[in-house]
Formats: structure tokens, sequence, C-alpha cells
């Protein structure tokens, strides 16, 4: 199935971050991979808003989930830039698969655009995700959403930061005070954490559906206090992972145990994740 899709100018404008290199020094750890990922980022970018402010065409995978034109052309293009300039690492994209040496403990993880129905719809929360992964650990994540004009950066060891500036995880202690994301009722009914999310939602200040990786974008700023999803594929958490820990938070399965390609994931602001792996864990389960 094959559709066309445009959108108007985003205020008719280029998107400029307020800063691409954070104002402290640049940090020690992995900078030559964050600058680089900073570039792939920028070319992304200009894919992607090129494409969502004028027309795209748009196609059904055999799960059924959209893919774009601009999705195929970020990764095309983000593959090649790494096929120069680390031809020694491996990838894993979400529209091409993995590539590159077997043998390799590095591998960078790419979503090209993370929240393609909201791109095709119109939504501006929609970005792309890249991290590059050390010995199964997230060390350098870089989600940038354009249309959005956010980017935010985790460089593990160094901190995290949102166009430029720092960012962290709120303090707040109680599911009274709390706001609580996910990615929407419907997400939850049917599985086994369908009851225990209802009852969590009864028990704090807010509850709002951020999906995608804004949702947990908006807990490493300190803006909600939780993340909640039922399944993500890798390249939809690696880059978010070391993000939201390098900004005071935490992030693993529902359950409490560590993030996996194709489970559960609980993004919180650390004082929280006790509880809220004590309060989602199905009616029965020790």
């Amino acid at each position: 199935m094959n559709l066309s899709y445009g959108h108007g100018s985003v205020n008719e404008r280029r998107v400029v971050y307020d800063a691409f290199v954070d104002s402290r020094e640049v940090p020690i750890a992995y900078a030559e991979e964050r600058t680089f990922a900073l570039r792939l980022a920028d070319l992304a970018d200009a894919i992607s808003l090129r494409a969502y402010e004028g027309t795209f065409g748009v196609r059904l995978k055999p799960d059924g989930s959209p893919v774009t034109d601009a999705d195929v052309a970020i990764e095309a293009g983000i593959r090649e830039s790494l096929a120069r300039s680390y031809p020694a690492d491996r990838v894993l994209g979400e529209e091409g698969g993995s590539g590159g040496p077997d043998s390799s403990p590095r591998t960078w993880v790419i979503d090209p655009i993370d929240g393609t129905k909201n791109f095709t719809a119109g939504i501006p929360i929609w970005g792309t995700l890249i991290a590059l992964v050390e010995n199964g650990e997230s060390v350098v994540g870089v989600a940038s959403a354009p249309a959005l004009r956010e980017r935010y950066i985790g460089v593990r060891g160094e901190g995290a930061s949102l166009n430029g500036k720092p960012i962290h995880v709120s303090r707040e202690g109680s599911l009274a005070g709390a706001t609580l994301s996910s990615s929407g009722l419907y997400a939850f009914l049917g599985t086994p954490w369908e009851r225990a999310y209802i009852d969590l939602v009864r028990r704090v200040a807010r509850n709002r559906s951020f999906g995608d990786f804004w949702g947990h974008m908006l807990v490493a700023r300190g803006s909600v206090e939780a993340m909640v999803e039922a399944r993500l594929r890798i390249w939809d958490w690696a880059a978010l992972e070391v993000i939201v820990e390098e900004a005071g938070g935490r992030m693993t399965r529902i359950d409490g145990s560590a993030v996996d390609d194709g489970g559960s994931v609980l993004s919180t602001n650390g004082a929280l994740h006790a509880e809220l792996v004590t309060r989602l864990a199905p009616a029965g389960s020790s």
C-alpha cells in the first residue's frame, strides 16, 4: 500500500538549535563519537523536515506499521556515513536490520523516525534516535526532534542535555504528586499489567499519553515522573536509556529487570522506581 502525504511548513523556518555543544567543555568520554552522532542527527533532520513540510510516500510493512520515504532515506544516509567513518562497528536499524562485523563490541542503533504515525498525521512529536552501544551498554544517545526544536544528548558518565543545557529528572517522591506518561491505555489492555496500570492511574496526580520517545525525554528533563510502555524494540529505547540515566533517572523493564529487545520499558525519576515496579506487578506475581 503506497500513499502520498504532505504537511505545511513548520512555522516556515529551518530548525536551528540553541547549541550543539554544551556550554562546558566537550566531554572527554566518547567525544569523537558524540560529535559524529550530532552530525548524523543534522543529516537526519534535513531529510525529515524536508519531507514533513512537503510530500512523502508511505507504505505499510508486513506488521502493519507505516514506513515513509524519509525513514528509508535517513537510515540509508546514516548507514553510508557509518560505513565511511566507523567501518569496524556494527549497525542495527529499524528498516535495514543489522550489518557490519559480527565480532565488533560496538553497535550503532538507529531509529530513523520514531513516531512515524505522528509524522504522517502532521503531529510534531517524532524524532530520530541514534545510539552507540558498547559491550551491551548504551554509551552515547541522541534524540533529535526538529519539529519540536529539541535535541537531547546523553553520554555515559558525562550527563545529559537538551539543546546544550544540562537536564535532570524531578525529585518528586510521592505518587500523589507525580505525572505518569504512557503509550496509552489501549497498549495495556489484554496485557498482564492491565489491572495494575488502571489502578496506578487512579493513584497519580496526572496521567498523560505522551507516547514514543518524547515521554521518556519528559522524564529526563523533569517534566513528568514516569513513562511506561508495554513493548519496545531496541532501536526505540537504546538512545533514550543513556539520556534518562545520565539525567539521574532509571530505565528498566516493568518488573525491574534490565531492558531488552522486545520487552517492556519503565523510565522514572529514580525516586519512584521501586514503588512503580511493585504497583505494576501483575496480580498473583511474587
